[in-house]
C-alpha cells in the first residue's frame, strides 16, 4: 500500500476569510488531523462545516505522537497539521515532523496560505526584497550574543514577540541597535484592531510605554545601512591587517 500524504495547512491568523478553499477541501478530506489546540481548531472547524478526527499535537507531545502519524501516513491515510494561527512550523510545531516524513520518504504538501510575518514586512515600509526572520528571540540564555550578530545584519529584520515582554524587547532594540534605527511592530494582524506602529525604534518605544500593547505582536527592525556596513567591514579589515601591536618579553 502506498504511502498517504501529510498536508500542511495554514490558518487564519485573524480573519477567518483569509481561509483558502483549498485549505477548508484539505481538510474536509482528512483521515486525521493534527492540531495544537483542539479547542481552538474545534472552532474552525464547526465555522467550515469539518467533521473531522482531530488529535493533540502541540511542542510538548509531538516527539511521541510523531511515531503515532507515520503509522497512519505509511497506512495511507491522508493527514493534515493545523495550528492555532497561521503556517505550521513557522514558530508553531511542525518542523520535527515535516522532518521525520521527508526522512521517510512520505510525502509533504504544504499549502501556501496565512502567516503574520509576511503582512507584517510588506506593511512595514521597510525594505523586504531580502529579510531575516528569527521569531521569538531566547528569553535568556543567548539572546544578548544573538542581538550583538544581528548589529551587522543588513537585511530587514522580523520577530515575534509578546505584549507583556515588548516593551522591554524594544528599549533592548534601541540600546543595541540605536535609537534611529527604523522599526515598525504590527499588532492584532487580519483582526478587526490592526495597527502599524511606525517610526524610529524611539520613538515606537515611547509610544508602547504610554499605550499598553495588546494582541499578537511582529516586530520588523531595518538592517544595517550599506554606508555603515562598508565603514564596519574597513575598520575591521584595517586592523587585521595591522595586525595586533607588538610586545615585548623581559
Amino acid at each position: 500500500m502506498p504511502n498517504g500524504i501529510l498536508y500542511i495547512v495554514p490558518t487564519p491568523v485573524g480573519n477567518l476569510e483569509d481561509m483558502t478553499m483549498r485549505a477548508v477541501s484539505v481538510l474536509r478530506q482528512a483521515d486525521v488531523i493534527l492540531a495544537e489546540d483542539t479547542r481552538t481548531s474545534g472552532v474552525l472547524m464547526k465555522h467550515f462545516g469539518i467533521s473531522g478526527k482531530l488529535v493533540a499535537y502541540h511542542k510538548f507531545n509531538e516527539h511521541q505522537a510523531a511515531g503515532y502519524v507515520k503509522q497512519q501516513l505509511q497506512a495511507g491515510a491522508k493527514v493534515a497539521l493545523v495550528s492555532d494561527a497561521g503556517t505550521p512550523g513557522i514558530s508553531d510545531p511542525g518542523f520535527l515532523l515535516a522532518r521525520e516524513c521527508a526522512r521517510e520518504g512520505i510525502e509533504v504538501q504544504t499549502l501556501p496560505g496565512a502567516t503574520a510575518c509576511i503582512p507584517a514586512l510588506v506593511s512595514s515600509g521597510l525594505p523586504c526584497d531580502r529579510f531575516c526572520f528569527e521569531g521569538f528571540l531566547p528569553v535568556k540564555k543567548g539572546r544578548h550574543t544573538l542581538l550583538e550578530h544581528l548589529t551587522k545584519e543588513t537585511r530587514t529584520m522580523i520577530f515575534y514577540e509578546s505584549p507583556r515582554r515588548l516593551v522591554a524587547t524594544l528599549q533592548q532594540f534601541t540600546e543595541v541597535f540605536g535609537p534611529g534605527r527604523e522599526c515598525s511592530v504590527a499588532r492584532e494582524i487580519s483582526k478587526l484592531h490592526e495597527e502599524h506602529r511606525r517610526g524610529t525604534l524611539a520613538e515606537v518605544l515611547e509610544h508602547f510605554r504610554a499605550v499598553e500593547p495588546k494582541g499578537e505582536i511582529v516586530i520588523v527592525v531595518a538592517g544595517l545601512p550599506k554606508e555603515a556596513h562598508h565603514e564596519h567591514r574597513n575598520k575591521y579589515k584595517e586592523e587585521r591587517e595591522d595586525g595586533p601591536a607588538e610586545t615585548t618579553e623581559g
